[in-house]
Order: C-alpha cells, then sequence, then structure tokens
C-alpha cells in the first residue's frame, strides 16, 4: 500500500465550495472498521449537489465525496469481513457525513457494507449504484403492493433517461411490464426503446399541475421527479395503482389533493435507499445481478477517470447525463 494516495477533497472558502485533487494518507481517513481500496464509484443527482456545494448536505470540511464504491478490503477489525472480500458501499450517507468513494482509498463501518453478489463485479455494481439500487427497490415496492406484469396496463418511470429511470425501465421491462418511459429529451426516444419501454411520453404531459383526478391511465409508476410531476400522475393512476416515490429532481413539493387516495385507493410509497436495512440490500443486490441484463447496462454506461468528475456534476444537476456514469477512481 502506498504511502500516500489521491483524492478528491471539497473546502468551503466563505460561501463557495472549491474541489481539488490531494495526496492524502491512510491516518488521514475517518475511524472505522474497515479499510478498503476503492476501485469504482459512481455519479448520483445527489453528487452533483454535493460537488457543487448545493442543499448543505455536507455540514463538515474538508470532505471527500462519492456516495457509493465498490472495492476491495485491505483490512477488517470485523469478522464479517477480511483481506482480499469484494464489497459494495450505498448510502449510509457516506459521501454526505462521512467521507465517501472519491478517493483511492475508504475507512466504514463494517455494517454499511454488503458483500460483492456471486455474478458481479465492481464495475457493473457500480454502474448500478445507488440509482439503480434505488430502482431495485422502487420495482420491489410495487410487487409488494401486488402489482404485476399479467394485470393489464402500463407502468410509468418518470425521468426516464437518467441513472434510476434507465435501470428501472430496463428492470421493469425484463420482468415483463409495459413500460411507459417520460422523458423531456427527444434524442433519447431510441435509447430508451433499446431499453425496452412500450411507449415514451414528453414530460410536459406530466409537468404541469392537473385536476385532482384525471382518466385512470397507470397501473403503477416510478417517480424520481415529484413535485407538480408526481401530483400529476397521482390523478392518472387506475384504481389501487401504485407509485413508488424515490426522487425529487423536479422540486420536493407535492402540489396535489388526497382524492387519488381516497376514491381511487392510490397508494404512494416511499423508497429510501439510503438507511435500507441489511438483509432487504443484499436481496436486491442479488436481484439486480440476476434480473438486469449486463449486456444492456454495459450499452447505457460511461466511463470516465476521476480526475475527470467534475464537469459531470454540472450536466447532471442540468438532466445532461444519460444513463449511468463509472467512475475509474483510479484514474485521478
Amino acid at each position: 500500500m502506498a504511502d500516500t494516495f489521491r483524492g478528491l477533497v471539497l473546502c468551503q472558502q466563505e460561501k463557495s465550495v472549491q474541489a481539488d485533487f490531494q495526496n492524502l494518507t491512510i491516518d488521514d481517513l475517518p475511524d472505522g472498521d474497515v479499510l478498503v481500496r476503492v476501485r469504482w464509484s459512481t455519479l448520483n443527482y445527489k453528487d452533483g449537489m454535493i460537488l457543487n456545494g448545493l442543499g448543505r448536505l455536507v455540514r463538515q470540511y474538508p470532505h471527500v465525496p462519492g456516495v457509493d464504491f465498490a472495492g476491495e478490503v485491505i483490512s477488517s477489525d470485523d469478522p464479517r469481513y477480511a483481506p482480499g472480500d469484494q464489497v459494495i458501499l450505498t448510502g449510509w450517507r457516506v459521501g454526505e457525513a462521512h467521507w465517501g468513494g472519491y478517493a483511492q482509498y475508504a475507512r466504514v463501518k463494517a455494517d454499511w457494507l454488503v458483500p460483492m453478489p456471486d455474478g458481479l463485479d465492481g464495475a457493473h455494481a457500480m454502474a448500478i449504484g445507488t440509482a439503480g439500487f434505488t430502482s431495485m427497490l422502487a420495482v420491489m415496492a410495487l410487487e409488494e403492493q401486488g402489482v404485476s406484469p399479467d394485470q393489464d396496463g402500463e407502468v410509468l418511470v418518470t425521468g426516464a433517461a437518467g441513472g434510476v429511470g434507465s435501470v428501472a425501465v430496463g428492470l421493469l421491462s425484463n420482468l415483463g411490464y409495459r413500460v411507459a418511459a417520460s422523458t423531456g429529451r427527444a434524442d433519447t426516444h431510441d435509447y430508451l426503446r433499446s431499453l425496452g419501454a412500450h411507449s415514451i411520453l414528453d414530460r410536459s404531459e406530466l409537468s404541469e399541475a392537473s385536476k385532482p383526478l384525471l382518466s385512470e391511465r397507470w397501473l403503477g409508476a416510478v417517480d424520481s421527479v415529484g413535485s407538480t410531476t408526481l401530483a400529476h400522475v397521482l390523478s392518472e393512476m387506475k384504481y389501487h395503482g401504485v407509485v413508488a416515490a424515490c426522487g425529487l429532481a423536479g422540486g420536493p413539493d407535492l402540489p396535489a389533493t388526497v382524492l387519488p387516495f381516497l376514491l381511487r385507493g392510490v397508494r404512494l410509497i416511499g423508497i429510501d435507499s439510503v438507511m435500507c436495512p441489511y438483509e432487504k440490500r443484499v436481496t436486491a443486490w442479488k436481484r439486480l445481478t440476476q434480473e438486469l441484463p449486463m449486456d444492456q447496462l454495459d450499452a447505457v454506461t460511461t466511463k470516465v477517470g476521476l480526475r475527470d468528475i467534475l464537469p459531470w456534476g454540472e450536466k447532471i444537476l442540468k438532466g445532461q447525463v444519460r444513463g449511468r456514469l463509472l467512475i475509474d477512481v483510479q484514474d485521478c
């Protein structure tokens, strides 16, 4: 192990946040049970916010961002992990309250890790990342609420060309659902059809405030947008339809009424991937390994070195990142 390693460090200067690649040592890392050599990470919407100093997600600087990573255990004080084990970390406010995956080493609590499932490698795990993990949790929530592929109707995915949406479209289609994909980018239509989208609609159809109830349209929905889009989707749900809400790219507000819940029995399920319990994490990663075609994942993944990550943080906030971004952390 080298005496020093490279990492992206955020520092606060007055009211702005500055990013700089620095040499770090193991002693610089925060306390934890397990030391991991980070090989891969990814870029999520939350990462974009943190890189740009938005949302007060980080309260203490200097800080290493990166809300998820995959790598190899170097040392462990916990008997569940041994040197050489391949592991995944997503959530637990790593990259926010605790130093994250945008450095070549990380030290974290053993409880935050998940063993790499059989049949999955670190690169594919981070091509999936928090976004894909969240998508799987959303699909599992729809299933738990009784939404099945043999029912009549489409499952809507909003923000379909983004990280969460892309994986959700691929998963749902592969499981046999008829998927409607909503996007504001006309140049992604062929891309979404390649993932298995049955129909495509422009996000403008959903982005305006609607009446409390509109014609029944959707059997289920995975929404990563929130705000007026989620309110509109709720108004178009079929009787006993289910919406899994897992994002707020359009805003945190919900300008809706209770009528869809009272008159149609619509169910709104919140998806939390940050504090998700261990057993559910293991189940979700196993299912992703089994049910998400890896060749399809490869086709929607762009690989960049950590040294080149900063411009991508701005792009994801502007909705300019299609699919998944895989970060080679050792390329720093």
